[in-house]
């Protein structure tokens, strides 16, 4: 089915069309806002009227002489010095609604991106070895949603996870585990994540200890460092082992935040070794990079040490090894030469900032990064505790991720519970829905909040029933699913014949502007407008039924007209809860 023109489109064209009428040189596209006086506002009059040297109210009192009402505009008035208030009228509303419900690829009439281009997201960066804690969160979370909304507008979009996979400690893990062959022996038998997880984690503390007590260690794991870097195959097997065994951890934390992650898509910093030498010479050869002190740099003018020193960004150190610079340069000529990326986006904490800025600063030097391929970092912020600091135990150490998504399935499980009996749940249904709720509490509270911004993790409040929480949006899905089934043989129908109550119109008004909202979050990687959307939309939908009986409308035509407005506001709910991740239970 071919996308649906959305009304605020309708109503660009019909104005666009009118200015050019009264103003054949300008530029007439008007600029539209929602309005508390009409459903739109345009205000772009004021500007035209300022460079054709016109009076502005003149001038929008002419515009509004070309325009036709009738079928789409109601009414158009001037207003102040030169504004339009427009109301559309009722049959535009519901015909508009009929077209987007009778799409049924799921796209609810939302239409592709104009210009699609490859995008490679990286997100979701676990380290090797290491449990993944509460800071592991906003990375995966964020970055998921994002893939989704940008894959449903036509982006071409490629998953990286840069897992940490290299490094000295490394060597100190596989030396500990050749001296001590049996510390990762399980049988044979097949454990879970946390068991794998719990199994590197004695060896990590029983191999610490000896590198901090016993100097003959140190040295045999320093060389193994340099083994593993050289490709000893014994060194490396080791490895792929601790590589192998944390991702069955890493698999069963994603499988229980509801994510996907897949094995061709864990390309962490080990898989750009063979790249290093090259992107350093071609740095150097280029003069974007200079040897400083034994090491190979790259130096900023407007970035300087409290010393008034330029900070450097080290891609190559002085005893011949390589930092992060060094891979995340060869990651990006990777992604633009090999993958085609048009857009790098990371997903990476915002204390990693000025890393990235160097860093795209000397891709750009480079050549690699250019007006034809971007490279964004999508810095975000920190989770807090309820007091306000960052989140940890009362131990004062990170809250394991884990940990921290069983509380809230916990949480949201009793809450299911208390209204059970009422909607008719077995018990297998409350545990999954247990586990719908409380994951998709935690993934709306992250995603609600722009991600520049901390945010205080308090799971009491996101399994409230009330309030800008997911649990809200659900229930106001499972709600719609209530009255659908025991609307009994009445069905959706468009009416569009039918005058609007006020409530119904509001309501319609704001399931049009669905496809601007996914296309905004999309562009701007601002999944938490996309959230906020969802939420009013959820309000609207609570006012629509105080005011407006569905199952008891006063008419069979009005019953269907008003089933066919809230069946389209669940679809709307469950594709924008969709593509943030979150599920939307049928009963709740």
């Amino acid at each position: 089915m071919a996308p649906v023109t959305s009304l605020t489109d309708l109503v660009h064209q019909r104005l666009a069309n009118a200015l050019s009428a009264t103003l054949p040189e300008a530029d007439a596209d008007p600029l539209l806002r929602r309005s508390d006086r009409a459903d739109f506002q345009a205000n772009g009059i004021l500007a035209l009227a300022k460079k054709a040297k016109a009076n502005p109210r003149e001038l929008a009192t002419q515009v509004v002489s070309h325009i036709t009402t009738g079928d789409v505009i109601k009414d158009i008035e001037v207003s102040g010095p030169g504004f339009l208030n427009i109301t559309i009228t009722d049959k535009a509303i519901t015909e508009n609604l009929a077209a987007r419900y009778a799409d049924d690829t799921a796209r609810l009439g939302v239409p592709l991106a104009a210009h699609p281009g490859t995008t490679v997201i990286d997100y979701a960066q676990p380290n090797v070895a290491k449990e993944m804690h509460v800071g592991h969160l906003r990375s995966a979370v964020i970055g998921d949603a994002l893939v989704q909304l940008l894959e449903f507008t036509g982006e071409s979009v490629v998953r990286r996870h840069h897992i940490g996979d290299w490094g000295t400690q490394f060597g100190m893990l596989i030396q500990h585990l050749d001296e001590h062959p049996g510390e990762l022996d399980h049988g044979g038998a097949e454990i879970s994540g946390e068991e794998a997880m719990s199994n590197l984690d004695r060896l990590y503390k029983a191999a610490r200890k000896l590198f901090d007590s016993d100097e003959e260690f140190k040295t045999r794991a320093r060389r193994r460092v340099v083994d593993l870097q050289a490709g000893d195959p014994q060194t490396l097997a080791a490895w792929q082992k601790f590589v192998d065994e944390s991702k069955i951890y890493f698999f069963s934390v994603f499988e229980k935040l509801d994510m996907e992650i897949r094995d061709p898509d864990i390309v962490g910093e080990s898989g750009y070794n063979d790249m290093l030498d090259e992107t350093c010479r071609l740095l150097e050869e280029s003069g974007v990079a200079e040897i400083s002190d034994g090491a190979l740099c790259v130096f900023f003018d407007d970035i300087k040490g409290p010393d008034g020193n330029r900070v450097p960004l080290i891609v190559r150190k002085s005893d011949g090894g390589y930092g992060y610079a060094a891979t995340d340069l060869s990651a990006i000529r990777d992604r633009v030469f090999h993958l085609k990326a048009t857009s790098l986006l990371y997903v990476v904490d915002v204390r990693q900032s000025l890393h990235f800025k160097m860093v795209f600063e000397t891709a750009r030097r480079a050549g690699w990064l250019n007006d034809d391929v971007t490279a964004y970092q999508l810095a975000f912020g920190t989770i807090l505790g309820k007091d306000g600091k960052p989140f940890k135990t009362r131990e004062g150490v990170s809250v394991k991720l884990e940990d921290l998504l069983d509380e809230a399935v916990q949480r949201a499980t009793a809450v299911v519970r208390e209204k059970a009996e009422k909607v008719g749940l077995s018990e297998q249904e409350i545990v999954e829905n247990g586990r719908y709720v409380g994951i998709g509490a935690v993934k709306y509270a992250d995603l609600s909040t722009s991600a520049v911004r901390d945010y205080k993790f308090d799971l009491d409040q996101m399994v409230s029933l009330s309030g800008d929480t997911s649990v809200y949006l659900q229930y106001a899905y499972a709600r719609i699913q209530s009255i659908l089934r025991k609307a009994g043989e009445a069905r959706p129908l468009a009416h569009p014949e039918l005058e609007l109550a006020p409530a119904e119109r509001a309501l319609g008004l704001h399931l049009d502007q669905f496809s601007e909202v996914v296309a905004e979050a999309a562009t701007e990687y601002a999944p938490h407008k996309l959230t906020a959307y969802l939420y009013q939309l959820a309000s609207t939908l609570t006012t629509f039924y105080d005011q407006c009986p569905v199952l008891k409308a006063e008419t069979p035509e009005q019953q269907e007209n008003r089933l066919l407005l809230v069946d389209l506001t669940a679809r709307t709910l469950h594709r924008g809860m969709d593509l943030l991740g979150i599920r939307t239970p049928e009963k709740l």
